[in-house]
């Protein structure tokens, strides 16, 4: 049994459903099974362990998208390509996709996990700049194509997890094709 584990679990789907604040550090660990006292030995603080479980699903998300992402693609098909792979991340892990988008502006984020946070999104703003300068997309400030795109697939998820939307296939494409008629010019 991994305690760490089990507790970077619990605390997943307690922060997910119910928050940081909503989520005491004993109710996380009866979730995982240990004493409150275990937590301790492997985090130093509630806000330790929110922060450590940021970076591991950031982490995991960033890579789902962008492992062996061809650098060459052409724009439509690069945005096809990250948009299937956020969201298969997102059927895969909807609780960690939910935690992401609740703790992405929290001010208990540390500099480390604000940092992470900063280059990631830089990556993907770029694939906004070059559309922009390309004169594909919208001319609108980058980061506003990049809120409607985010904004969209998290609400597809929050929906589905709920029971109010099923992410068939074509539910997937049509919220593509509709977001991608939404940024171009």
């Amino acid at each position: 049994m991994d305690k760490r584990a089990d507790i970077l679990q619990a605390a997943l789907e307690l922060f997910a459903d119910r928050g940081f604040h909503g989520t005491a550090v004993p109710l996380i660990a009866e979730k995982a099974h240990v004493g409150a006292g275990t937590i301790y030995r492997y985090f130093k603080d509630k806000e330790n362990l929110v922060n450590e479980l940021y970076r591991h699903w950031k982490t995991r998300l960033f890579e789902s998208i962008t492992a062996d992402l061809p650098g060459d693609l052409p724009l439509r098909a690069l945005f096809h390509e990250v948009w299937a792979r956020w969201i298969q991340f997102a059927i895969d892990h909807p609780q960690a996709l939910i935690f992401l988008e609740a703790h992405h502006h929290s001010p208990y984020l540390d500099e480390i996990s604000e940092r992470m946070n900063e280059n990631m999104v830089a990556a993907f703003l770029e694939m906004m700049e070059n559309g922009c300068r390309d004169q594909i997309f919208k001319a609108v400030p980058p980061m506003l194509h990049m809120s409607f795109i985010t904004g969209v697939i998290k609400e597809m998820v929050k929906d589905a997890w709920a029971g109010r939307l099923e992410l068939t296939p074509e539910i997937i494409e049509q919220g593509e094709e509709m977001c991608w008629q939404a940024i171009r010019r």
